[in-house]
């Protein structure tokens, strides 16, 4: 296959809004040892992105500095040591970085077969969203069917899949989300309880549940103490991003009174073992699901690669459910 030597993509030209991502044309990327090169069909569009955009996440030293963390499209290009993967093959992908272009590169092990019948513009919406909730909610937070799972902004990308992934592990699953719709939504995919925390203090009524056996949180600031006293004895907070920041004033005795455990991770930094893991485990556990239609990829909105920055504000204005990928 004769591939061009350059390629569209979308870049960061300085820090700011969404207004600083402009159209490039940039190198064709080479796949290295262990690593795919993939045309690009779809790329999912994340909050680190906009957090990248902004300033404040850097990608790792060996990663492209364009934005974009998961991509579905065609392997056309294989480098040395890539064994399962031929070219022609049809896969989604977490990327290190690159993924707003029209071909990105990854690790051949970071990326997994498009679950069956499904299209590519959902399959570009599943790896950053299902290698972060199961890495987070299953191997970390260690949910078991019949335990009280929280999650907050439960209409989110991070959200539509915890609710969905809890609810086949037999869980017992609550959400918080802004508007009477993005609760609907919630109810829609699983949860027995979705609580509207504009009209509702969600602290109560986990209270009057028992208590949340294991909390999902992207939220942070005043949430933290909240979902301290939101947890049952023995429960688990797992803290994930910090959109109302990571500072806040905790009164720490309960944890050892109540034997409290708090966790987090953030999923880029991770290891390309690690990383790899995930993927194993997903594949197992989770592709079936999806194939079988017990999970589905809940999409909000799609927009050509060149309006990346329109997917931002819509993103950022924190009214989509679902998930938001860009048609490359």
């Amino acid at each position: 296959m004769t591939l061009p030597e350059t390629m569209r993509a979308v870049e960061i030209t300085e820090p700011g809004g969404p207004e600083v991502l402009r159209p490039c044309t940039r190198p064709m990327p080479v796949p290295g040892a262990g690593q795919i090169l993939i045309k690009v069909a779809y790329a999912g569009v994340n909050r680190p992105d906009a957090l990248q955009r902004a300033g404040s996440y850097a990608p790792p030293p060996t990663a492209s500095d364009l934005p974009g963390l998961e991509v579905a499209g065609e392997v056309v290009a294989t480098g040395p040591d890539v064994a399962r993967w031929a070219v022609g093959d049809q896969v989604c992908a977490l990327t290190p970085g690159g993924g707003y272009a029209e071909y990105v590169v990854c690790p051949a092990a970071h990326a997994l077969p498009v679950p069956d019948g499904m299209p590519l513009d959902q399959a570009a919406a599943l790896c950053e969203n299902h290698y972060t909730v199961w890495s987070n909610v299953v191997t970390r937070g260690g949910l078991t069917g019949g335990e009280r799972f929280l999650v907050h902004g439960g209409s989110s990308g991070i959200g539509t899949v915890a609710i969905q992934l809890a609810h086949a592990l037999g869980a017992r699953v609550f959400a918080t989300a802004g508007s009477a719709a993005k609760c609907a939504a919630c109810m829609d995919l699983g949860a027995e309880r979705a609580i509207n925390y504009r009209e509702e203090d969600f602290v109560p009524v986990l209270q009057d549940e028992g208590g949340a056996n294991l909390i999902l949180d992207m939220v942070g600031g005043d949430y933290i103490p909240r979902n301290l006293k939101s947890l049952a004895e023995d429960g688990r907070l797992v803290q994930i991003a910090f959109l109302q920041g990571p500072k806040v004033a905790v009164n720490f005795a309960p944890l050892m009174m109540r034997r409290l455990t708090i966790t987090g991770s953030t999923l880029r930094p991770q290891s390309d073992l690690a990383k790899a893991r995930i993927a194993a485990e997903l594949e197992r556990e989770v592709w079936p699901l999806l194939s079988a239609g017990r999970i589905k990829v809940v999409m909000d909105s799609e927009f050509a690669l060149d309006d990346a920055a329109k997917a931002h504000a819509r993103m950022e204005s924190s009214a989509h459910i679902g998930k938001i990928v860009l048609k490359v």
